[in-house]
């Protein structure tokens, strides 16, 4: 340690890795699950295209471009999946983690601009220009409109299945890929709903303002859902950083060691969906040589690795106080024991 940043322990790299292994399993099921979902928007996409096409529908256009939206960004989440399980190397030391929340970031961009936009263009378009309704047309597509709830609820289930299996909402989203599977299949099913509601209405009262509203509403929830979503991440990809309760127990952790007279600062990162960076500022006790500092350098680095299974990377640094404060300190003073 010797008052430089020091690097976590090798042992860990060649041994088997429990969790990794579970994580990767973890990933295959979300692959799954992403794929489910793919194959069922570009199905339904064409579906509601044609229908809308076919009918003029205002509701089911903005419908499909949601559909065509959530495909593309299902295809941005399974290459997060692939990219952000590489290794380390020169360029990139820490590890390619982040890659997830970058493409959890693009189809967050994808829902705003392909769904939420082109939904507000129909809806004013069908304002402007008013609506023709074709009975027949309108039959049709509240039929594409039907198999697509009964596909994108499937989907959905099939999400929220596996989000329990993960340890439920709190642990099983943490997952960015996962999570915007389940805030687009959720949204899917919800914008399906408004789009059926406003095609009866248009063809009850034969006013096409139901529909206008019914897209406006479908424009709404999916830029509400791309911020939220951009939101989580752009806050992990600027550096967020370990949940608080995973901090406090670093923090008590390096307090109880009786050759660490203070805990200067504590800082933490995470740098993928499971490994955290940790870097901690102390204050040893008076007294120990190199040799000693190393020894308590890689003992406690290694209680903090077994303690918060997350922090891949761990960083010591000794801060130097003047040797008046150090005659001050509690451990000298006898205020604390285990000196």
């Amino acid at each position: 340690m010797s008052g430089t940043a020091s690097e976590e322990k090798q042992d860990r790299k060649t041994a088997p890795d429990p969790e990794r292994e579970a994580d990767g399993k973890a990933d295959r099921r979300t692959r799954v699950t992403v794929l489910v979902a793919l194959a069922a928007n570009l199905v339904i996409a064409v579906a509601k295209a044609v229908g809308g096409l076919i009918s003029g529908s205002p509701a089911l256009l903005s419908e499909a471009a949601h559909s065509v939206a959530d495909s593309m960004n299902e295809v941005f989440l399974l290459a997060a999946l692939r990219r952000s399980r590489r290794p380390a190397d020169r360029r990139h030391p820490f590890g390619y983690g982040k890659e997830r929340f970058f493409w959890s970031l693009l189809a967050a961009v994808g829902i705003f601009v392909m769904g939420g936009c082109f939904s507000f263009f129909q809806g004013v378009e069908a304002l402007r220009t008013g609506g023709q309704e074709k009975l027949g047309g309108y039959v049709a597509g509240l039929i594409v409109l039907a198999v697509a709830l009964l596909a994108e609820g499937g989907s959905l289930l099939r999400a929220l299945h596996q989000v329990r299996g993960q340890g439920g909402l709190a642990t099983g989203l943490r997952d960015p890929a996962l999570r915007t599977v389940v805030a687009e299949d959720g949204t899917a099913v919800l914008g399906v709903t408004l789009a059926m509601t406003g095609m009866v209405l248009h063809m009850v009262t034969g006013r096409v303002v139901w529909e206008a509203c019914a897209s406006l509403a479908i424009g709404a929830l999916l830029v509400l859902v791309a911020y939220r979503l951009g939101r989580e991440a752009r806050d992990q990809l600027i550096g967020e950083a370990a949940d608080p309760e995973a901090s406090g127990r670093i923090r008590s952790l390096l307090r109880a060691q009786p050759e660490i007279d203070s805990v200067e600062a504590l800082f933490t990162m995470k740098t993928g969906l499971d490994s955290t960076l940790v870097a901690a500022r102390i204050d040893l006790v008076p007294g120990l040589d190199s040799e000693r500092v190393e020894e308590v350098a890689v003992r406690i680095k290694r209680s903090i690795a077994r303690t918060v299974p997350e922090a891949g990377q761990i960083f010591l640094d000794v801060t130097d106080r003047p040797a008046r404060e150090a005659a001050e300190s509690p451990a000298a003073t006898g205020e604390r024991g285990g000196a």
